[in-house]
């Protein structure tokens, strides 16, 4: 729910578009042509039905433009004619972006944008959270993995495309999007009001816990990682690390020659990485050219670990013998490539065109990775916000008021029960917060309790020693350290 740290829903500029962060790969060019496409409202391409086709797409662009009501901007009925091909490959990871989606892509890649931080892609129809970023606005406001999300300030995103969808949260630094959510485990819908801002360029970040166990934290694999998180390792060597934590929760992904040129600094030479297959079902398979660590490893997931991170998580712990622990991972199994140049405006095609397998062969694709130690974070971690346009008091029932339980559960002014009902031992426990607060001790739940509530919660949330799935891989790895068979 609500954490720590600002890195980047990737909502550039509010919210990144087209699921940026999915496993992409750079400067693959023998996957494209050498130039814009050609003549013609589409390129001429060979054969005669392809030709037809073609032909009938620009027949039904000359009809609209000779007979629709009002006056038409060809460029959107282009633009709208391939979004639609794009949703016709049923892909939630290949995406057509116009030229300024494709800039903010392209920021992205290089490890910067503004927005309120979280993946998201086109699933079903709906706009799916794959993963929010960790410690960004999105996350701090409470939204989750699988989220979908309905609208934002009252502008619905059914019927909407994913780019039209992103362009409706879009907005200024420091402006609100409140963005309305259903969630799998609850009935109701959520809302959440997001501040947008900008999201710092820092994807690593490492420190040392006690018995020399070092810990580093992974937010995304762009382009600048591979050399932060090499430079941050080093040091923890040097500061004599005995074991290492590696935290990809909430990492949706990134480019797939960086993660892969991270993995290679713990799979020993000549064991596998990833495996990769084409669409006729050729395999390449990537070999580490690295010596491996003689120190323990784990490795810390959870359901918004996706793709890269994923690729990672599965190298380590098939061809480095490191642990995983915490809970199973996203499963997007998925390789894409974008096509810039070949289009000739700016504009940008996004297109799938591998899946990537494990070292052992086996594609991840909607399943995820089982961590070796399954660890769950204590339930007010996922708590869902309550409603502050409704106050709450004795005799009432809903959802809200059990969010409102389990936040006083733990927080240590235990209601006797968490089902939805406002009895009186729910009223008194709210008074015992108000008045711990220096609040009028009422026992009734309106808008400046709800956010006093909530905010004590985040301090709770935050404080590390309550983050349960880093403590156990932290001890986890003081045991192996411990141990005299650590060494690998």
């Amino acid at each position: 729910m609500f954490k720590k740290r600002t890195v980047a829903l990737i909502v550039l500029l509010a919210m990144l578009l087209s699921s940026v962060l999915t496993l992409t790969l750079t400067d693959q060019l023998s996957f494209a042509g050498s130039g814009p496409l050609r003549s013609g409202v589409f390129a001429d391409i060979g054969s005669g039905s392809s030709k037809s086709d073609i032909q009938k797409i620009e027949k039904a662009i000359q009809l609209i433009k000779k007979n629709y009501l009002e006056d038409v901007d060809q460029s959107k009925l282009v633009d709208g004619a391939i979004d639609g091909m794009m949703n016709a490959l049923g892909d939630p990871f290949s995406s057509y972006m116009g030229p300024d989606t494709a800039q903010q892509f392209s920021e992205q890649i290089e490890g910067s944008f503004t927005g309120i931080g979280a993946e998201v892609s086109m699933e079903n129809g709906s706009v799916v959270v794959v993963s929010p970023i960790k410690g960004s606005p999105a996350e701090k406001a409470g939204i989750q993995p699988k989220d979908i999300l309905l609208s934002v300030n009252g502008i619905s995103f059914e019927g909407l495309s994913l780019n039209e969808a992103v362009s409706k949260i879009r907005g200024p630094k420091g402006t609100e999007a409140k963005v309305k959510v259903k969630r799998a485990d609850t009935s109701a819908e959520l809302e959440y009001t997001i501040v947008r801002d900008d999201i710092a360029l820092e994807t690593v970040y490492a420190r040392m816990e006690e018995g020399n166990v070092g810990v580093i934290e992974i937010t995304e694999f762009s382009l600048n990682t591979a050399e932060r998180f090499k430079k941050e390792l080093a040091d923890l060597e040097a500061k004599g690390m005995k074991g290492l934590v590696i935290d990809v929760r909430n990492n949706p992904g990134g480019v797939l020659s960086i993660v892969i040129d991270m993995a290679q600094q713990f799979v020993p030479k000549g064991k596998g990485i990833v495996q990769v297959e084409d669409r006729n079902k050729q395999r390449s398979q990537t070999l580490s050219k690295g010596s491996g660590k003689g120190y323990p490893i784990v490795v810390v997931t959870n359901k918004g670990s996706a793709s890269a991170s994923e690729i990672l998580a599965g190298a380590l712990q098939e061809s480095a013998g490191a642990k995983l622990i915490g809970e199973a991972t996203y499963g997007k199994g998925t390789v894409q490539t974008s096509f810039s140049e070949e289009m000739g405006d700016g504009s940008l095609l996004k297109v799938t065109i591998a899946k990537w397998l494990t070292p052992n062969g086996e594609w991840i694709h909607k399943k995820g990775i089982q961590p070796d130690i399954k660890v769950s974070q204590p339930s007010y971690f996922t708590v869902a916000p309550i409603n502050k346009e409704t106050t709450f008091k004795y005799d009432m029932l809903g959802d809200d008021i059990k969010s409102a339980q389990v936040m006083l559960s733990s927080l240590g002014f235990a209601p006797g029960r968490e089902d939805g009902y406002f009895d009186k031992g729910t009223e008194n426990a709210l008074k015992k917060f108000q008045t711990s607060v220096n609040m009028k001790a009422t026992g009734v739940l309106e808008v400046e309790t709800i956010k006093a509530l909530e905010s004590s919660l985040i301090e709770k949330i935050r404080d590390v020693k309550n983050d349960k799935q880093m403590n156990t891989a932290i001890e986890e790895i003081r045991k192996e350290i411990a141990s005299p068979v650590s060494n690998k």
